[in-house]
């Protein structure tokens, strides 16, 4: 099953980022060069959500769900892995 929402139409405020990633087994954020690893069982809430959602409060974009995996923002290597 796929379900592609459009972002620019459809965003996500911090809160409802919080309900969607809190319930992922994991979370991949892109930050520049860097990919960062957060088990939100775990992670804190304000640290993942200040990485995870951009200026405007809303959930980055691109964001994806593979399985119970999000993988948040754009890094060629972080998307390169989804495809092998």
């Amino acid at each position: 099953m796929s379900e592609e929402v459009n972002a620019a139409k459809e965003t996500v405020k911090s809160d409802g980022a919080w309900e969607l990633l809190s319930s992922a087994e994991k979370v991949y954020v892109a930050s520049g060069k860097k990919i960062l690893e957060f088990d939100p069982a775990s992670a804190d809430r304000e640290e993942l959500l200040k990485k995870a959602t951009g200026r405007t409060g809303n959930l980055r974009a691109p964001t994806l769900r593979k399985g119970n995996v999000f993988y948040v923002g754009y890094n060629e290597e972080m998307y390169s892995t989804l495809v092998k």
